[in-house]
């Protein structure tokens, strides 16, 4: 199943995630991802793991022009020249010449004429083709207004957290009024099950459940389907090969309206990751290795 992309790039709406995936277990996991059917792979600079990525790409034998690259530019390297340079560093880690789509990781809201910088380099990689499509990652609406007002091009993809404990409304509407393609990253609320103690998770939520055994799938399953009938772009992560296959086989069953509005009213409105305005060059910034 492949999604259009504004720019009428087509991307293939399930990739596999590798965020927080270790650099020894990437390579594997790439490589089962794309044995089970996958062909869409998102990774980052900053997750240290894309040079992993490339080998598994290479080491599945599925031809390169068959498989939808992902990554993302780390706040460390934001500014014209530094993001030029830094896709010359994700391209040689992962050992291609193009890349299907370069995004940048986060707003950097205390220095936001570098994040304006950096997107005018995308704009640019796009321009002259060294990338297929640009966009941007854990933008919220006011971001997303303040890029508009300042670079030419509408970024194809705002890759957020998103799944059924949190929703984020106001940024699904803000994408779709710029015809910015939603993708969530935690799709299936694997970010709800890190904080242990025997914590809630949406993988036990009674509801979630309820409509998994309606259809005889997994909450995962249920989960990733409802982003799918949204819309949505989905990354979810896993390095064991039977969960890998387990979270592509959904295009098999369909939610019915109640049901998609029973996941739909489950938001907590809890944010797993970092709040988007906390992130400083003072705090998250790290250097990001040569290729």
């Amino acid at each position: 199943m492949n999604l259009t992309l504004n720019n009428n790039v087509a991307m293939p709406a399930i990739g596999l995630g590798v965020f927080q995936t270790p650099p020894e277990a990437t390579t594997d996991a790439v490589a089962a991802a794309l044995k089970t059917g996958y062909r869409h792979i998102d990774t980052a600079a900053a997750y240290g793991n894309e040079r992993e990525v490339g080998e598994g790409i290479r080491r599945s034998g599925v031809d390169r022009a068959d498989i939808f690259i992902e990554t993302k530019v780390w706040i460390s390297d934001y500014g014209y020249e530094e993001t030029l340079h830094a896709f010359d560093k994700s391209a040689g880690k992962l050992g291609v010449e193009q890349l299907d789509l370069f995004i940048l990781h986060q707003p950097l809201p205390t220095a936001f004429t570098k994040t304006i910088e950096a997107y005018t380099a995308l704009e640019k990689l796009l321009d002259d083709g060294s990338v297929r499509a640009i966009g941007v990652s854990n933008f919220m609406p006011g971001h997303l207004a303040a890029l508009r007002e300042r670079t030419a091009v509408v970024p194809a993809v705002n890759q957020v957290e998103l799944h059924p404990w949190f929703t984020q409304q106001d940024v699904q509407e803000a994408n779709r009024e710029r015809g910015i393609l939603t993708q969530a990253w935690s799709p299936i609320g694997g970010i709800t099950s890190y904080r242990g103690g025997g914590a809630a998770s949406t993988f036990n939520d009674p509801a979630i459940l309820a409509v998994a055994a309606a259809h005889g799938k997994s909450a995962a399953q249920v989960m990733l389907r409802w982003q799918l009938q949204l819309g949505h772009s989905v990354i979810p992560k896993s390095v064991r090969p039977e969960r890998i296959a387990e979270n592509f086989d959904v295009f098999d069953f369909e939610l019915d309206e109640a049901q998609m509005a029973v996941l739909g009213g489950l938001d907590k409105g809890v944010r797993g990751g970092p709040e988007p305005d906390s992130v400083t060059l003072e705090a998250f910034g790290r250097p990001i290795p040569e290729a």
